[in-house]
């Protein structure tokens, strides 16, 4: 099986894919300094839980957009797993499509396999949504040709602005407020609208001005943890996919005729 591995910059997520199906996944804080060695006693144990073994993994694939990361867990690969790690945009696992911006060195592993993902999956023009430390909006041709888009504070990153500049604001946990009034009545109320309602507010604005300067029909996919839950309350959204960056390592592992 594979062993697909997205870090990110808040969490790391590993998952076990075998063909298109994700069999588990799992996820740890993002650290730079965590050893291949951690890794490994972590995630032997998380494997060993769900009935799989560290010799059921035979190909290991990694997107991170932490470069002090990406070291120990080249090292995980070899040490553990007994292979070299594939890195995303790297041969043999190049990218595939052509990244229409400015400065396409800069971008971000996880959004360029989005949107691969995202093609492989759905066709047409697109808007890929991923709800993550930061929110990024991605759009894409009907060809695949990543085109640009947009970089947005995560929603729990404005929250710890939020309350971290604000002394006599309390944390609150990020969910939908308890009524459909926006006239807050106490202090916790006018936070949880100000942060849901405002959240979906710059979803659904900055939609309307994609689709407007794309010009022509555009899918919306959301990914990202929090995306099931502004999916109940925004019809921004056409689908869903929460594992799409994972999908999408495993489709160029495909394409690059790895088969674990």
């Amino acid at each position: 099986m594979l062993l697909a591995i997205d870090a990110g910059n808040t969490n790391v997520v590993f998952a076990l894919v075998e063909g298109r199906e994700i069999r588990g996944r799992w996820r740890i804080a993002t650290d730079p300094r965590r050893t291949a060695d951690e890794y490994a006693v972590w995630l032997s144990q998380l494997l060993a839980l769900e009935g799989f073994a560290r010799d059921d993994v035979h190909a290991v694939i990694v997107a991170t957009v932490v470069p002090r990361a990406l070291h120990n867990l080249q090292v995980l690969a070899s040490k553990y797993f007994r292979t070299e790690a594939l890195i995303a945009g790297r041969a043999p696992v190049e990218w595939g499509i052509a990244l229409d911006v400015d400065e396409p060195q800069n971008l971000g592993a996880d959004r360029a396999v989005n949107t691969i993902a995202a093609h492989a999956l759905h066709e047409g023009d697109l808007i890929v949504i991923d709800f993550g430390t930061a929110t990024t909006f991605d759009v894409s041709d009907y060809r695949g040709a990543y085109k640009g888009g947009i970089i947005a504070p995560g929603i729990n990153l404005s929250l710890d602005a939020l309350v971290s500049a604000a002394a006599k604001l309390p944390r609150i946990a990020i969910e939908a407020p308890a009524s459909t009034s926006v006239i807050g009545r106490n202090t916790v109320d006018q936070m949880h609208i100000g942060i849901f309602w405002g959240y979906i507010a710059m979803i659904e604005g900055l939609v309307a001005r994609l689709r407007a300067e794309v010009g022509r029909p555009v899918k919306v996919i959301a990914t990202g943890g929090l995306a099931i839950l502004f999916e109940q309350h925004t019809a921004a959204f056409d689908v869903v996919e929460p594992d799409l960056t994972i999908q999408g390592l495993a489709i160029m592992a495909e394409r690059a005729h790895i088969h674990p």
